[in-house]
């Protein structure tokens, strides 16, 4: 396969890839508005953010009640994966100059799967940049239509869409936990956490000490 048909390749990918998990933007849009946000900082959030995981737990932990430290403390630990998947793609990517700022906010999940599936520098290139894309455009004008959907509503609890961001959040780990028995057991590590410390800690607090297993367990690698 040339490089020509490879770089093609990679983009439909990428363009498959944003588009689909882009339409997750109408959950968030809904989440953002059930926990208390209005339309332009649901927008702004995910404009700024651009992390769906961080994005839901933020407004999970204020929807519940908690102060705006702990729910920003919960959300950059679920983003700080990203800074790993940075180091990853630098020597393949090869952003140089102002670029450097844009792919950094590009570097997610998604965009990194795609980029490190490919068989050559170039396709790699081609990918995240496809992916990337396609997932921010339709990540930002689903957010948008979710949030207007939503408060036209009225009372959005009423019908129930205070459950939309648990959901949608536990639909972005699932695949993940499926696909791993270790991770099966640290979710279950700080889920045991978090149930125990919310009866008697602030709202927000309890996430934070969820991520205790998972940082131990990437402490105990980097040791080894």
């Amino acid at each position: 396969m040339d490089q020509t048909t490879q770089r093609s390749a990679a983009v439909r990918d990428g363009l498959g890839v944003g588009l689909a998990v882009g339409l997750s933007g109408l959950a968030f849009g809904a989440a953002a508005i059930t926990a208390g946000l209005t339309v332009p900082q649901a927008c702004v959030l995910s404009l700024l953010t651009f992390t769906g995981a961080s994005q839901f737990a933020l407004t999970g932990a204020v929807g519940a009640g908690g102060d705006l430290v702990a729910a920003t403390a919960s959300a950059l630990l679920l983003g700080g994966r990203n800074t790993l998947y940075g180091l990853r793609l630098a020597d393949l990517l090869r952003v140089r100059g102002p670029r450097r700022l844009l792919a950094a906010h590009g570097v997610i999940d998604e965009t990194t799967a795609v980029a490190l599936a490919q068989p050559t520098p170039q396709a790699a290139r081609a990918g995240f940049t496809a992916t990337f894309a396609a997932l921010y455009v339709t990540w930002n004008l689903t957010t948008l239509a979710g949030a207007l959907g939503t408060s036209s509503l009225g009372d959005p609890g009423a019908l129930g869409l205070d459950a939309v961001g648990p959901a949608a959040f536990l639909a972005i780990l699932w695949p993940r936990l499926a696909a791993s028995r270790e991770l099966r057991l640290l979710a279950a590590a700080g889920a045991a956490i978090a149930l125990c410390a919310t009866p008697f800690l602030p709202a927000g607090v309890p996430v934070l000490l969820a991520a205790l297993p998972t940082i131990g367990a990437a402490l105990v690698v980097l040791a080894r």
